[in-house]
């Protein structure tokens, strides 16, 4: 019977989701995590390894010879290196997709959490000031409407164009930067980056971590935006320079920066974001609703039983 390892099943199942499906198509072994050291020892002689964060390298995969599988329990698949993968006969899967409806969901509220300062006048409540204020109503910070500001997105993927139409919902306006597909006739107007870095009053990441793309808002992307403009990043941490953009956040060139990732996860207590000033930061959980997680096991059961059967769905380095 085909082995199977799962190297870090913990995020994934979080207590109140179950591998049992997986353990049907074989002999299955759960680990929550895997610190590096232990990665070649726990594949030993398995066929399939599923892993979601844990890195694959060509050493593990040379040290695992009967390995022939490897699924990532996630869209981005930059933990596997695809060359050695390809080079041996592995095939490797991601399963596209899921979080889409969850991640576009958290931009937005991420989004409103800022210009409608709902936790501010919440924590204002809780500590008594409505109690004790002479009018109906306690204003004490500034709001701000959302309709009639310029949305800026940055890839134009399944999630970018989720969040296009709920933005369009909320009467904001879209420009789009991709260097990709464009489907036009969706309401938003493409554009070249420095334009949509220029006239965005929000400016939101969407597109995947490559060469090309680590460090993309930096300096000199960052000093392209106009004053009081807020970035939203759900993607992937190493797009921004975070030194420059806790810099622009204490400027206050940056009005706001909201990101569910960081460059590192979990961040060092270095980290520059996590002491400057105008920063709602979560922690890489918005791909996290059971609905959104149930959807991403129903994916990787599927993704091996496809490859078992012959056929394999999903393929990242065909």
């Amino acid at each position: 019977m085909v082995k199977i390892v799962v190297l870090d099943g913990h995020a994934l199942c979080a207590g109140d989701l179950t591998f049992d499906s997986l353990g049907s198509l074989g002999t299955l072994s759960v680990y929550d995590r895997t610190p590096p050291e232990q990665v070649t020892e726990r594949i030993g002689d398995a066929q399939i390894v599923l892993t979601n964060k844990v890195p694959i390298t060509r050493e593990v995969m040379e040290a695992c010879a009967n390995l022939s599988y490897i699924g990532v329990t996630a869209t981005g698949y930059n933990v596997v290196d695809l060359s050695a993968a390809s080079e041996r006969g592995i095939v490797v899967t991601n399963a596209p997709s899921y979080s889409t409806q969850a991640v576009a969901q958290h931009v937005m509220a991420l989004l409103l959490h800022d210009v409608s300062r709902v936790a501010q006048y919440d924590a204002l409540v809780k500590r008594g000031m409505w109690t004790s204020s002479p009018d109906f109503c306690l204003y004490d910070a500034p709001m701000e409407e959302i309709a009639g500001k310029t949305l800026g997105i940055v890839g134009f993927g399944s999630i970018g164009r989720t969040v296009a139409r709920m933005a369009l919902a909320m009467d904001m306006r879209v420009l789009v930067y991709t260097p990709h597909s464009r489907l036009e006739g969706s309401g938003v107007r493409f554009v070249a980056l420095d334009e949509l870095l220029a006239l965005g009053d929000v400016i939101t990441l969407h597109c995947p971590l490559t060469q090309e793309t680590r460090g993309m808002i930096g300096r000199e992307a960052l000093a392209k935006m106009q004053p009081g403009v807020r970035v939203i990043n759900t993607a992937r941490g190493p797009l921004v320079d975070e030194e420059a953009m806790a810099q622009a956040l204490r400027s206050g060139h940056v009005r706001c920066y909201m990101a569910d990732v960081l460059s590192s996860e979990p961040p060092d207590a270095a980290n520059p974001l996590l002491n400057a000033p105008n920063t709602v930061i979560t922690p890489h959980v918005a791909w996290a609703p059971r609905q959104t997680r149930e959807r991403l096991m129903a994916i990787v059961v599927e993704n091996v039983r496809s490859y078992l059967a012959g056929a394999p769905v999903h393929v990242v380095n065909a």
